[in-house]
């Protein structure tokens, strides 16, 4: 059963350093080398949070440890890296671990008539299943204890779909579907599961799909080609603007605190204008209707 407000770990906790690092406000992050989970990590740190904070690459954990963060190596595409990780988090807090903020993917561009098999998976491997693997891995110390949070970072395009987005908002959907079902499923258990949807944020998700699509995409002898020069533009030009009503990484932080710190956290916390927007039109209008209004974004 979850905490009541009286009795639950965070209130009065919010806006003091906890001196012990209560295993309360233990936190692992997931995808903190830049943008959304590096200002998520830094954030919480200055609320008091005990954040273990992860990344891929070794130079990454290295920056992230010289921010004064508890670092860690975490590749969601290897499963011993995944389970390594864990087993240090739970040795370092005597076997508890409060929250859970699976934040680590990223956007792989191009028709889904385009897109191999090969990147399809590379894609799914890190938004999804190793996104599953590690929450699973988590789960048996909050059911030990009797509470815990798996927040998960989705998307508007865990939604709604966009024209050359296909492999991410496949990923995304399926996300939004896996964390659905495993809510209901963790009913009782005191674990509450809450998707983030952002809209457009400020971060390094266009450079890292400008090389997905590098990588995968051939241009050349695709029917989309005219419309891949301003996909490339959009992503691999560094003077492009960012799209409308973005905003920074802060704004997805305010919702993963409020996610964290609520006694009773809503299932769903959108995230910019769009996201907001797209929520209600969905709802509203009849899917050729919303098709329209997506094929003109």
């Amino acid at each position: 059963m979850s905490a009541s407000p009286r009795n639950h770990p965070i209130i009065g906790l919010n806006d003091r350093q906890s001196s012990d690092h209560d295993w309360r406000r233990t936190i692992l992050v997931t995808g903190c080398s830049s943008g959304i989970g590096r200002a998520v990590a830094l954030g919480l740190q200055q609320r008091g949070w005990r954040v273990f904070a992860t990344a891929r690459q070794p130079e990454d954990v290295v920056r992230l440890t010289d921010l004064g963060l508890e670092s860690l190596p975490l590749d969601l595409t290897d499963s011993n890296s995944i389970r390594q990780a864990v087993t240090t988090v739970l040795e370092r807090t005597g076997g508890r671990l409060y929250a859970l903020f699976n934040n680590g993917a990223y956007a792989q561009p191009g028709a889904v008539e385009d897109v191999p098999r090969a990147a399809l998976q590379a894609q799914f491997e890190t938004n999804l299943f190793g996104t599953h693997e590690l929450t699973c891995q988590v789960i048996p110390a909050m059911r030990a204890q009797r509470c815990g949070r798996i927040i998960q970072n989705s998307s508007i395009l865990g939604f709604v779909a966009l024209k050359y987005r296909g492999a991410y908002v496949a990923s995304k959907f399926a996300l939004e579907g896996l964390s659905d079902t495993l809510r209901l499923e963790l009913r009782g258990s005191g674990i509450e599961v809450v998707l983030i949807e952002p809209g457009p944020i400020t971060s390094n998700i266009r450079d890292n799909a400008c090389r997905a699509f590098r990588r995968y995409i051939d241009p050349t002898h695709s029917s989309h080609r005219e419309a891949y020069q301003a996909v490339a533009t959009r992503l691999c030009d560094e003077q492009a603007p960012p799209q409308p009503f973005t905003l920074p990484a802060e704004a997805v932080l305010r919702c993963v605190v409020r996610a964290l710190e609520s006694p009773h956290p809503r299932v769903r916390y959108p995230v910019t204008l769009p996201t907001h927007l797209f929520a209600v039109l969905k709802r509203l209008l009849p899917h050729r209707a919303c098709d329209w209004l997506l094929q003109r974004i």
